[in-house]
């Protein structure tokens, strides 16, 4: 039997390469398509390139499936989330308008009687949150707080995503903490087929080359979400909802921008890596 991690490196390398080739594909279909936003600076740009880490996980799976020999339903279960919400993403990267901003937004329009793309994503993202807190199971009052913790963790990267690399780094910095705090019950065959997907796109959203959109913050913050729920501890899982509650309630009042500007220490972790032409 092969070894996990040697199989985890096989697949981080390969969701590496799978993510090239499909990024080198969509990029300039989304171009010609005029699938192109204006970014914080002006410039228009691809959007919602990050459908590509859908794709190539789902492409993972299939090799999962096919060359290991115990294929574990959360893997199945993780699938099906990871493309349901980067459907949805991607529906609001295309359609969305852009007004009704924040949950406050969203469910006000609904509570009139008006369905946002935004409301869509968050009411279809709700569901898929639910769908993977009963599969990962518990009493009903664990099923609750399982299904909230995805579903914010999933807007939180959404939240992330206003400046080149901001969102990847943010994932990258959750991951390495809830993994750290599981204490070795986060089966890496989940995270590498995504993180080998980011890990090649990471240069083009650092560099201001492509937006991910939605369609790939979402899917990072899923994967996020569920890790915790499924991985860690009650008690972690609470302090995890109280953190979660609490930047959701700041992020309606003040901007993330404008509080990272002001801070040292953030303010550099942001601006690592990118130039002055990729933006502050």
């Amino acid at each position: 039997m092969v070894d996990i991690y040697v199989a985890a490196g096989i697949s981080l390398v390969a969701s590496f390469f799978f993510e090239a080739i499909i990024l080198y594909l969509i990029l300039p279909m989304l171009q010609e398509s005029g699938a192109v936003r204006p970014n914080f600076q002006g410039q228009d740009i691809p959007v919602s390139a990050g459908i590509t880490f859908l794709f190539t996980y789902l492409i993972m799976m299939a090799g999962y499936k096919l060359l290991l020999p115990a294929f574990e339903p959360q893997f199945y279960l993780l699938a099906l989330g990871i493309t349901a919400i980067g459907f949805l993403g991607f529906l609001d990267d295309m359609l969305g308008g852009g007004d009704n901003r924040g949950f406050k937004g969203h469910f006000g329009a609904l509570m009139k009687g008006r369905l946002t793309t935004g409301g869509l994503k968050a009411l279809g993202g709700g569901f898929v949150a639910f769908l993977l807190a009963l599969f990962i199971g518990g009493s009903a009052g664990e099923t609750i707080l399982n299904t909230v913790i995805i579903a914010l963790f999933t807007n939180l990267l959404n939240l992330l995503d206003l400046r080149p690399g901001r969102a990847i780094k943010g994932f990258l910095l959750f991951l390495i903490i809830i993994v750290s705090m599981a204490g070795g019950k986060v089966d890496p065959l989940l995270i590498t087929p995504l993180l080998g997907a980011i890990l090649y796109y990471f240069y083009f959203d650092l560099k201001a080359l492509a937006m991910m959109g939605d369609a790939g913050s979402n899917v990072m913050g899923l994967l996020l979400g569920y890790l915790a729920a499924a991985s860690l501890p009650l008690t972690f899982r609470i302090g995890v909802l109280i953190f979660l509650i609490a930047i959701h309630l700041f992020t309606e009042k003040y901007s993330i921008s404008s509080t990272i500007e002001r801070v040292g220490i953030l303010r550099f972790f942001d601006q690592l890596g990118r130039g002055q032409s990729d933006g502050k």
